[in-house]
């Protein structure tokens, strides 16, 4: 070991002494005019294999004969959180770190074969699922990128359908998604996925995006009696792509200049799920079964700093309620969400966003209000993007038409968070 470290240290002090040759590579090669020793020459050839190591947006090995690639990413999220009550009395504090992520992105015998695997360590990501598997695996796909028209995707990630989810929670303007979104995204799943872009450019651009699936949510395994999800997603983009992927980047930070739209919409249909949110949610009573059809609308418009974003979605259900748990039910209803923001010297934003529940009235007695709404104004200090950045907000719920027996006078009327995000 004591060799190996003055071996190391020797060839180090004989490159810096040979710095007029600059070999091309870094490393001294078989034509610098030093005398090693046998041990030393090893040392070097094997110094010359070393992959190549890039740091910036993660680390990136990748050999010299380029059969392969790896990108290590990590980010975590820190939060402390206040929930207060009507007459701003502290029913709940909440201080944790949220999110703590390990991310590896690559390809493997060829660019055109690519991978991404992402594991969650916090119990917000990685909590038991009701079948008792673990969770701690959130991607684990491998994708063939042919080239830029299309591709197809088979493992577990994201479903692409609603705009909010597609959204990492790495690049939000608030401290979290909305409640709209929390009620009624599909997240993850394992199956199949596509992706078609035949119209590519400046001028309008459309793109498809589908997916067969299990149905049941990530890391599921076995399922017994669930048919599969299906799921397909339209976007329109009249004006071209937005800048440096703005569609899935909350706020306007990258600056587009030229206006950028975004029109999209997606539909999936679960068959025979066993989970009361489909790919999310408990069991539902009794070993029973559901169909479930979930619909999305997004829209975005971003212009130099302005930021605005509509979605709407929702999810139907012939038969959201259970004979064997009478206390049981699927949300089935709407929510629509809005929300803007304001970049302040490519530094700080202001956004605002106001998220409202509707239930089906068939589930509305159990649910205990007509609708919820919550109102949240935030302010985010950008250091370096959406890499580091430091959050703050405030959010006022309301009930209309509210049960007391199910949502009680005392219920957290306010909310304070705060929030540091980093990223590598």
């Amino acid at each position: 070991m004591r060799s190996s470290l003055l071996i190391a240290i020797f060839c180090i002090l004989s490159g810096l002494s040979a710095a007029n040759s600059q070999p091309k590579n870094g490393f001294l090669s078989s034509q610098d005019n030093i005398i090693l020793s046998d041990s030393s020459r090893y040392l070097l050839e094997q110094l010359r294999h070393m992959p190549n190591i890039e740091v910036g947006n993660g680390i990136t090995f990748r050999p010299r004969n380029n059969l392969f690639e790896v990108t290590m990413r990590f980010r975590m999220q820190n939060l402390l959180a206040f929930n207060f009550d009507n007459d701003f009395t502290l029913t709940q504090a909440d201080a944790r770190v949220k999110r703590l992520r390990l991310r590896f992105d690559g390809y493997i015998y060829s660019p055109k074969l690519v991978y991404s695997i992402q594991l969650g360590f916090t119990h917000y990501d990685s909590e038991d699922l009701p079948n008792g598997s673990k969770n701690i695996i959130r991607d684990a796909i491998v994708y063939y990128v042919p080239n830029a028209v299309w591709n197809i995707g088979f493992g577990q990630t994201k479903i692409k359908a609603n705009r909010a989810r597609i959204n990492s929670s790495s690049a939000l303007q608030f401290v979290d998604r909305s409640i709209v979104n929390s009620e009624f995204n599909i997240d993850r799943d394992f199956g199949f996925f596509g992706e078609l872009n035949p119209l590519r450019g400046d001028g309008f651009n459309i793109s498809a995006k589908a997916s067969i699936t299990s149905g049941e949510g990530r890391n599921w395994g076995t399922s017994k009696k669930g048919g599969f999800a299906y799921t397909g997603r339209l976007e329109l983009y009249p004006f071209g792509r937005f800048k440096a992927k703005g569609e899935i980047v909350e706020g306007c930070y990258e600056y587009d200049e030229r206006l950028r739209i975004l029109v999209a919409g997606a539909y999936s249909y679960n068959d025979r799920t066993s989970r009361l949110e489909g790919q999310r949610g408990a069991l539902m009573p009794g070993d029973a079964t559901r169909d479930l059809g979930s619909y999305f609308v997004d829209f975005i418009i971003k212009y130099r700093g302005w930021a605005f974003y509509t979605d709407f979605m929702g999810r139907t259900c012939d038969r959201p309620l259970f004979d064997e748990d009478p206390a049981a039910y699927i949300y089935t209803g709407s929510g629509l969400n809005i929300q803007t923001s304001w970049l302040i010297k490519r530094k700080w934003e202001i956004a605002l966003r106001n998220s409202t529940l509707f239930p089906s009235e068939t589930i509305r007695r159990l649910a205990g209000y007509q609708n919820h709404n919550q109102t949240t104004l935030g302010l985010t200090r950008y250091i370096i993007g959406h890499n580091l950045k430091v959050q703050a907000d405030i959010s006022y719920n309301a009930y209309a038409e509210r049960d007391v027996n199910i949502i009680p006078d005392g219920f957290d009327r306010w909310q304070l968070r705060f929030q540091v995000e980093l990223g590598l």
